[in-house]
């Protein structure tokens, strides 16, 4: 990771320290999904000061990523969650921020780079800087963006429309309320893939984390991709995850389908919703007085 940091400072064009800065923060990963990330935000460092936090809001990378836009001269930015779900993570970064007084009752430490996050006893001190800031609220799930993502996905994966049938999966969550919340975002952008022709699209949630919940879950959707092969369709499984295809490998083992492994990234959409969050999010605190030249990456 050091290595790729180090490439990408030599590659980035000198901001524009008259304007917001920007802060992304992502969950982060193995290097092909950092990389996908840092690409996604690379078309838009020319035009503000720009810093990437991985991590679920973890202290390091966030106070890294805070130094290097007041480093880069700074004073207020928008900091825009790259997460599938707006409430991930919400009530910490706030609180790490300085946005909010008090912690969550458990503050998780994640962090980048070692997967054995913990709940820590007592939560970390908020972070020290000298900016002003505003917070994304929406998650991807809830993009206008997402949508045609997907059904480039599925395009791209399908010769005959008409006998195939689409799967999105994405992990999901435990509370039942809010697992409804992506069940109905997915059904929402799974509109646009129906509009293309195929005989189905079926959304499900694998509740990952949860053993009970996901038990359940990998029975529904290896039946659903076992039936449509018996019937004669070729299942497409688009994951709804920011990058990658997750652990659904494991789950379809031994079933017959097409997949390519592809989530959101890499895709132009992707960059265009991050400027559009900035753009807004600027323009509401009335940090941007004259019209932009805004990035809009068609999909």
């Amino acid at each position: 990771m050091l290595t790729l940091l180090l490439i990408w400072t030599t590659l980035i064009p000198t901001p524009d320290s008259t304007q917001p800065g920007l802060l992304v923060m992502a969950h982060g990963g193995p290097p092909a999904w950092n990389r996908a990330v840092l690409e996604a935000v690379a078309p838009l460092r020319a035009g503000r000061p720009t810093a990437v936090a991985f991590g679920m809001a973890d202290p390091h990378t966030l106070q890294q990523a805070l130094d290097t836009l007041q480093a880069l001269g700074a004073r207020r930015a928008v900091v825009v969650r790259l997460f599938m779900d707006g409430a991930s993570f919400r009530h910490q970064t706030e609180y790490l921020l300085g946005l909010r007084p008090d912690p969550p009752a458990r503050f998780l430490l994640h962090r980048h780079g070692n997967h054995d996050g913990h709940h820590s006893e007592g939560p970390p001190p908020p972070l020290r800087h000298n900016l002003e800031l505003v917070l994304s609220e929406a998650g991807l799930m809830e993009a206008p963006e997402i949508g045609p993502i997907l059904a480039d996905r599925a395009l791209a994966l399908s010769r005959d429309p008409a006998r195939a049938s689409v799967l999105l999966l994405a992990h999901g969550t435990e509370d039942e309320v809010l697992n409804a919340r992506w069940i109905v975002a997915m059904e929402r952008h799974a509109q646009l893939i129906r509009a293309l022709g195929f005989h189905a699209v079926r959304v499900e949630t694998l509740r990952e984390d949860w053993p009970a919940l996901r038990a359940d879950a990998e029975r529904r959707i290896r039946a659903f991709v076992e039936a449509e092969t018996q019937a004669g369709r070729t299942v497409l499984v688009i994951p709804f995850r920011v990058y990658g295809f997750g652990p659904y490998r494991k789950v379809l083992d031994g079933l017959t389908y097409r997949a390519d492994g592809t989530g959101l990234l890499p895709h132009p959409a992707i960059t265009a919703w991050i400027e559009r969050q900035w753009e807004r999010l600027s323009r509401e605190a009335g940090w941007l007085k004259e019209t932009t030249t805004a990035l809009r990456p068609t999909h």
